[in-house]
């Protein structure tokens, strides 16, 4: 499922085309997704204006000129496209140095933002786990999938005491902790595990031990913060991790996959200078671990 650095590389792809435009027409292809789309979402879209362009967590938010808010998630496999309809081929597809075999299949296309802008948006997704859903602006910080959301590991407000509180007497591991989206938003196995490599901790360790008694943070939940703002700015940048569904919006694939130090990489030399040890893999409530036991304490 595409993580932070995935959904921020998507934002800033949408944004150009989007932001300051409107939707002139909205084709529902197929309203079957993770929840159905409501037979009014076209409706409430066409016509307004985006007046920004937002991510909470790993949700998309699109605020709209009407003052309602659409939220949206890539699930799975989703993936947005972005087309302009000067010089396109009779499907609306422009023919570039990224219209990959993947994008001529157009089944799986089943929403289609045709916006003022001359931008065409095409959400695609062959798993349907992706969703689409309007709500009153003034009842975001209120909708349920939002409502929940730990902070956002790159603002302000996430630091080494925030992040020691919220774990202070968590009987789970530090890796389950930060899994938790209430926790912390928009963290997944990859950049989890990369972190905690990063701030060399085990990822067995428990949530409690980054944090004194009474709450307070100590260098450990410190080392843990740097970790987590480090490797995400570096994924943004690389424009995140293609492993299987993930393409940027004009269907280049993403970098970051080639600059992994543990994740997937079970068996290989630790990247650590000196150290001799080797990459291992275990399972962590069903899901895949990688770390240097060496390294990480």
């Amino acid at each position: 499922m595409p993580e932070l650095p995935e959904v921020e590389t998507v934002r800033r792809g949408l944004a150009p085309a989007m932001e300051d435009a409107r939707f002139a027409k909205v084709e529902v292809r197929c309203r079957a997704l993770r929840w159905p789309l409501p037979g009014d979402f076209a409706r409430r879209l066409e016509g307004r204006a985006v007046t920004g362009l937002g991510r909470r967590g790993k949700y998309l938010l699109v605020g709209l000129s009407s003052g309602d808010v659409l939220i949206m998630h890539l699930g799975m496999s989703g993936s947005f496209y972005v087309f302009h309809k000067t010089g396109c081929h009779s499907d609306g597809r422009v023919p570039a140095n990224y219209y990959h075999e993947r994008q001529r299949r157009t089944a799986h296309d089943h929403v289609i933002f045709h916006m003022s802008s001359g931008a065409v948006v095409i959400f695609n997704d062959p798993r349907r786990f992706g969703t689409m859903k309007v709500v009153a602006g003034n009842d975001l910080e209120a909708e349920p999938l939002i409502a929940a959301l730990g902070p956002e590991p790159l603002d302000d407000a996430f630091d080494a005491a925030a992040l020691a509180r919220v774990c202070r007497g968590r009987k789970t591991s530090l890796k389950a902790a930060l899994l938790d989206q209430r926790v912390v938003a928009g963290l997944g196995n990859i950049y989890v595990c990369e972190a905690l490599y990063r701030a060399r901790l085990s990822p067995k360790r428990m949530a409690a031990t980054i944090a004194g008694k009474t709450g307070e943070p100590d260098e450990r939940a410190e080392r843990l913060v740097g970790g987590i703002r480090a490797v995400l700015k570096e994924a943004i940048a690389a424009g995140g991790s293609s492993l299987r569904n993930h393409k940027r919006t004009d269907g280049e694939l993403g970098m970051f996959q080639h600059r992994f130090r543990v994740y997937d990489r079970e068996g290989e030399r630790c990247p650590t200078a000196g150290c001799r040890s080797t990459v291992k893999r275990i399972v962590q409530n069903g899901r895949s671990t990688f770390y240097c036991p060496a390294c990480q304490k």
